[in-house]
């Protein structure tokens, strides 16, 4: 878990990512569930600017790091579909990096649709696992590498289909838009590791690092729509 909370700082600390959680927090209300919640940064920015934030992560153990980390909010352990909400007693729904790693996420959709109240907004966010671009001196072996990491979780193109998501599940006003995150430098190199990198593919990609060479990027989809009955 520790590693896990390690890469998700690293990259919640970045300016593109301090940008896309502003996106994602528009027009959610004042009592808003986040869903895979993870180490609650996002439950504690809601809380601070007075929002009833409610943070859901099935990592018991992430719950509890929240929990130390951002008093002002509220933390369950709970699955996304199953919330543990009454039906229609949230503004906002707010689903960041988590629909990835459900086998099938139209039923978190659709427990988003359930807890949200008429006019309510939904909002999905997080990267597609086949679309990871690395500037390589082995192009084969990053693309093998990419496609590997994506097999490793349940749902990895889940974000093409977030709108779609929306839409099946009685969404309206559906918006979707890319936002990219990008690294030239060594701060990637752990999510580099993470994503299998090892011997000389990964010594490649720290050189590149040092001499100002490293091009990382990763798309972000991000999906919304409203409950309007």
């Amino acid at each position: 878990m520790s590693t896990l909370l390690a890469l998700l700082d690293a990259f919640d600390d970045r300016p593109e990512a301090r940008d896309l959680r502003e996106l994602t927090y528009r027009d959610l209300g004042t009592t808003v569930v986040d869903v895979g919640c993870g180490g609650g940064r996002a439950v504690g920015e809601l809380a601070a600017r007075g929002v009833r934030a409610i943070g859901v992560d099935l990592n018991a153990a992430m719950v509890e790091a929240a929990a130390e980390r951002w008093p002002a909010g509220e933390f369950h352990v709970a699955d996304a579909a199953s919330l543990p909400l009454p039906d229609g007693s949230v503004t906002g729904y707010r689903a960041d990096k988590v629909l990835h790693t459900l086998a099938d996420p139209g039923q978190a959709v659709g427990e988003a649709r359930r807890v949200l109240a008429p006019g309510g907004r939904a909002v999905l966010t997080g990267q597609d696992w086949d679309t990871v671009l690395i500037d390589s001196d082995d192009p084969a072996r990053t693309r093998a590498l990419v496609h590997a990491r994506a097999d490793r979780v349940p749902s990895p193109r889940v974000a093409r289909r977030y709108r779609n998501l929306l839409l099946d599940n009685g969404f309206t006003d559906v918006t979707v838009e890319v936002r990219t995150a990008v690294w030239t430098d060594g701060a990637c190199l752990p999510m580099l590791a993470d994503l299998g990198g090892d011997g000389a593919w990964l010594d490649e990609q720290a050189t590149r690092a040092r001499e100002d060479r490293l091009f990382v990027a990763i798309p972000f989809v991000v999906a919304a729509g409203v409950r309007r009955q």
